[in-house]
């Protein structure tokens, strides 16, 4: 039997950070980008990012852990959507933004996209520190689920990245960087169950509306522009289903 000690929980929650990075080897396979293919990676990672964003509503509206979690996912819902609005208008006074290889609006698009998606990582880190308070088997179990979706998450980092020119291998150490709050976060919320618990929906919300906002805002309307509209839609609700399918089995 494995003994959970803080020790122990972060270094299971690093297990679930590095599978993000997992996300990214598929792209190892294909080196050039057109500007049709460009939007349809960009529809099919709205599409997962979404169906990944109803998933975080649901469980902060069901949430057993403390009282009007409704109202709480809301908040965090609408500060999410308002925080991103507000960075994106930050980024949009700067033409000389670089990340890694990237620059400009390319740069701007991934301080987007890995800023949400390490938003998400945060509450996920403490939900898998929550977890192991409930044992061994809970956090196990909660451990392994979202170490499995963080690979798809990976992938939607990828299809933002790769195709403006980042290299596989480094797409997959942002991805990974990504989810770094998820060990960080976890041995704390392990050693106060309670309290990080009762701020969970609060998180889960503020998560799920930066990514909402991202993916509807951001990355459709910039595939309508480059694909053809029906593709687009076909990739981006397909893909949409799909990880609803993948999330809700996880």
């Amino acid at each position: 039997m494995l003994e959970i000690t803080p020790l122990t929980v972060g270094l299971l929650a690093m297990v679930t950070a590095i599978a993000t990075g997992i996300g990214a080897l598929p792209f190892a396979f294909r080196k050039e980008w057109s500007g049709a293919q460009m939007g349809l990676a960009n529809a099919l990672a709205a599409g997962l990012m979404t169906a990944a964003s109803g998933l975080l509503i649901w469980e902060g509206v069901v949430s057993m852990s403390t009282t009007m979690p409704h109202v709480l996912t809301l908040i965090g819902l609408a500060s999410g959507v308002g925080f991103v609005w507000a960075t994106r208008a930050v980024l949009d006074r700067y033409d000389d933004l670089h990340v890694g290889d990237l620059s400009g609006a390319d740069a701007a698009q991934a301080i987007m996209i890995m800023g949400v998606m390490t938003l998400h990582s945060m509450t996920e880190g403490i939900g898998v520190g929550v977890s192991y308070g409930g044992g061994e088997a809970l956090g196990l179990y909660v451990t392994f689920a979202i170490a499995l979706h963080n690979v798809p998450e990976g992938l939607a980092i990828a299809l933002v990245l790769v195709p403006r020119g980042t290299s596989v291998g480094r797409a997959a150490l942002w991805a990974i960087a990504s989810s770094l709050p998820q060990p960080i976060l976890a041995v704390p919320a392990f050693l106060a169950v309670e309290t990080f618990a009762s701020a969970l929906p609060v998180g889960l919300g503020f998560a799920a509306g930066a990514m909402l906002w991202v993916a509807l805002r951001e990355l459709l309307p910039e595939a309508l522009e480059e694909a053809p509209r029906g593709r687009v839609w076909t990739v981006a609700l397909a893909s949409v289903a799909i990880g609803a399918v993948v999330q809700w089995w996880l």
